[in-house]
C-alpha cells in the first residue's frame, strides 16, 4: 500500500477510535500509538507536545511513543517550538543544520512537527515525528500528518 493510502486508512481507523471521547491526553496517546506501530521504525519517536494552560508559551510533554522525550520546548525554540510559534508544519530533513535544535535524543537525524488547533482555532498541541533516518519525511507525510491533526480533537 502506498504511504498517501496508509495515511488515509490511518486518519479513518484514528477517528474511528477516539470518536465520543472526550479526554484529550486519551486522543493524543490513541493517535500516537497508531502513526508509531503504522510507521515504524521510520517514526522512532511520535507524540505530543501540549501547550500548557499555566504557561502558555510553552510546550509540555504529552503523550508519546519512544524514548524520553524533553520535558518543556518554549516557543520559538527548536523544531516545536517554532512549529508552535509560526502555527505550521516544520519539515527538516536534517535537524542538525536546523538552527536551535534541540537534541532530546542524539539518535535523532529528521523531523516533522505539524500544529494541532482546537474548536476555536487556537493552538492546543504539536504532533512532534523523529526519525534516526536522515531526510525520513516528505510533502506525503506532510499532508498525512496534517489530515489526521486537523480534526484530531473535533473528530
Amino acid at each position: 500500500m502506498d504511504r498517501a493510502r496508509q495515511y488515509e486508512d490511518l486518519k479513518m481507523e484514528i477517528e474511528s477510535v477516539v470518536a465520543g471521547e472526550t479526554y484529550t491526553p486519551a486522543r493524543y496517546a490513541s493517535a500516537a500509538c497508531l502513526l508509531s506501530q503504522a510507521f515504524a521504525p521510520r517514526f522512532f519517536w511520535t507524540g505530543f507536545y501540549v501547550v500548557d494552560p499555566i504557561k502558555p508559551t510553552e510546550l509540555v510533554v504529552g503523550p508519546y511513543q519512544g524514548t524520553l522525550g524533553c520535558l518543556r520546548i518554549p516557543f520559538g525554540k527548536g523544531v516545536c517550538g517554532t512549529c508552535a510559534e509560526t502555527g505550521e508544519t516544520q519539515l527538516v530533513p536534517d535537524v542538525h543544520a536546523f538552527p536551535g535544535h534541540i537534541a532530546c535524543d542524539s539518535r535523532s537525524n529528521s523531523e516533522i512537527v505539524v500544529p494541532v488547533f482546537d474548536a476555536q482555532g487556537q493552538l492546543a498541541a504539536v504532533l512532534d515525528v523523529d526519525s534516526e533516518q536522515l531526510d525520513a519525511f516528505d510533502e506525503v507525510d506532510r499532508l498525512g500528518l496534517e489530515a489526521i491533526c486537523s480534526n484530531l480533537l473535533t473528530a
